[in-house]
């Protein structure tokens, strides 16, 4: 019982103590403060929602959706530190005193975590550059996927497989970036080789009418069909086209039905090895017409 009613003196003193703390601060002008803050909050963030709701209603043909995930960003930072110091400074907080400590921290949090910090840094080059943005082909080192995120710290795709790849921006800013979606337009090359039995005049104006069999291949820039030159087993030819990049895997495929069908109607060979087995011997020829 002794015991009880120790704890039971201890809990209230520590009740009492509370209490009177949190009555120092129950003033009629904390209140006053309070309210004021609380409505000012309101208003700011009021306009906080506008502004984002603008910026979202500006068409892509204007702004890109990767630079308006960057403006709502930045806009809901610049809302965060505005609603902090406002309330600070309403209840007798000094915010040189803070700016001072977020300096130190900063030096030291810069000491421990270089890595970071240069990933943040090169972030900033990767958002203001704008060589890459939210739905881009790229292809850093051996990774290749389309971006689904681009940030301060990285940049995040998903591969043709649908894995997620995270990309430092220190990566992306050391290394050569290929954006496959940069440009509208893009070129492909096609190599073929035809049999040295065949005409080659013949073969070269039997290629240029390839391109005009596949509806994804762009009359401008023109085709271009050449040689290149003579291989161990056949006459080398290349035939490059245009196309708008999300036509790639159309034209590709395409393509290659189209050369095949217009030598074949041609009668144009296309040299290619076959295993012939004769009396139990194994040999790989080049055959021709």
């Amino acid at each position: 019982m002794e015991e009880t009613g120790e704890i039971l003196a201890a809990e209230t003193k520590a009740i009492t103590s509370f209490l009177s703390w949190l009555k120092q601060y129950c003033t009629w002008d904390n209140l006053i403060k309070l309210i004021f803050s609380a409505v000012v909050v309101l208003v700011l963030w009021i306009v906080y929602k506008l502004i984002i709701r603008a910026i979202k209603k500006v068409p892509e043909t204007k702004v890109s959706t990767h630079k308006t995930m960057l403006l709502t960003t930045l806009v809901k930072y610049i809302f965060y530190v505005l609603v902090v110091m406002f309330v600070l400074s309403r209840f007798g907080v000094k915010l040189s005193a803070i700016w001072g400590a977020a300096g130190i921290a900063g030096v030291a949090i810069g000491f421990a975590a270089q890595t970071s910090v240069s990933n943040i840094i090169s972030g900033v080059f990767v958002l203001t550059e704008g060589t890459i943005k939210i739905g881009d082909f790229i292809s850093v080192g051996d990774v290749s996927g389309v971006v689904d995120n681009v940030n301060l710290l990285s940049v995040h795709i998903h591969t043709l497989d649908n894995q997620l790849v995270r990309i430092p921006n220190s990566n992306i800013i050391n290394s050569n970036l290929t954006n496959f979606s940069f440009h509208a337009k893009r070129r492909f090359v096609f190599n073929v080789s035809i049999a040295y039995e065949n005409d080659m005049e013949q073969a070269l104006e039997t290629l240029k009418k390839a391109p005009g069999l596949c509806p994804t291949v762009l009359q401008e820039p023109a085709p271009v069909v050449l040689f290149d030159g003579f291989g161990d087993s056949g006459i080398k030819m290349t035939v490059a086209v245009w196309f708008n990049s999300s036509d790639l895997a159309a034209t590709k495929n395409a393509m290659f039905i189209a050369i095949k069908k217009v030598f074949d109607e041609a009668g144009i060979e296309i040299p290619y090895n076959k295993i012939v087995v004769d009396s139990g011997k194994l040999s790989v020829e080049n055959l021709s017409k």
